[in-house]
């Protein structure tokens, strides 16, 4: 789910969107990876993504992220077994990967997360499509996304979202918590004693939003509020206006011990917010000059 396309500012549930008219493969939708089924090309592709990725994650990337990049099965010369990587995971944190054809129903992707099973496209980009992909592949599911699974804090935050997934989908609250997962687990950034950081699989498995979220003077830096995040609309068809950042990765435990529905409530009452808005409120890191995109609308 890179974000790299020029368009309009919009606000879509990214679980869900491709599979709605799709006959399930599975009743929860999985598929055998046939890993022994890539092509030398696709291989080729893997190769080329990993190392111009890995190369430019240096110092970018959150400790984290890095520390499970290094323990998993995972490297530059083929697409990675997600047999092997379940093998990893569940030693480490009780997670597995689990092949899909594209992006599953909502209630589907939420039942996965919530049991610890990472929902991944078994397919790669093709060559051209390097820099941009509108449905999310094996590059950017497993590159992006895995390597966080391997740290606790980060694996217990994603089992409690899908659990949370399941009510709000009842409550008809998903667009709201929607957000939560777009501006974490996609875009999201964290404060290190080092600087600022990349944990967001949005970002990391993109080449050019990596540099942009954190070199360009473009876009807000705001410190990371729940229902300010659940207030704000996103971006799925370029770089973001604003990335909300976490003082750390403990900071996501704290919502899975928040009972959501009382925000629900209040934030119904609440005006929501564009991508480029700053309150008086917010927290500040920095205020951007959203020059890029004014240029994109002004061109």
């Amino acid at each position: 789910m890179n974000a790299n396309a020029a368009s309009a500012s919009t606000d879509k549930v990214k679980h869900g969107l491709a599979a709605a008219d799709a006959a399930p493969p599975s009743p929860d939708w999985t598929i055998d990876q046939g890993w022994a089924n890539y092509t030398a090309e696709e291989h080729a592709v893997w190769k080329t993504l990993f190392e111009r990725q890995t190369k430019l994650l240096a110092g970018r990337a959150c400790d984290a992220f890095v520390a499970g990049m290094r323990d998993l099965p995972m490297g530059p010369d083929e697409i990675p077994d997600f047999r092997k990587l379940s093998a990893v995971l569940m030693q480490q944190t009780g997670w597995q990967v689990v092949a899909v054809p594209g992006l599953v129903p909502d209630e589907v992707f939420f039942e996965h997360l919530a049991n610890r099973r990472f929902p991944a496209g078994n397919f790669i980009r093709k060559p051209h499509e390097l820099d941009y992909l509108e449905e999310p592949d094996v590059f950017h599911d497993v590159f992006g996304h895995v390597p966080m699974l391997m740290n606790p804090v980060f694996a217990d935050y994603i089992q409690a979202y899908g659990a949370g997934g399941l009510k709000a989908h009842r409550q008809g609250m998903l667009k709201n918590l929607a957000r939560v997962y777009w501006y974490t687990v996609e875009f999201g950034l964290v404060q290190q004693a080092d600087g600022l950081r990349i944990y967001g699989a949005g970002i990391a498995s993109s080449y050019t939003e990596s540099i942009f979220c954190l070199d360009d003077a473009s876009p807000n830096r705001i410190r990371f509020e729940l229902e300010r995040v659940m207030r704000t609309n996103y971006r799925i068809d370029d770089f973001q206006e604003v990335y909300f950042v976490l003082n750390n990765l403990e900071e996501l435990l704290e919502l899975d011990r928040i009972d959501f529905s009382p925000i629900y409530a209040r934030i119904q009452a609440q005006p929501e917010l564009q991508p480029g808005d700053v309150l008086d409120t917010d927290q500040v890191l920095h205020r951007g000059t959203a020059a890029y995109h004014s240029a994109k609308r002004h061109a």
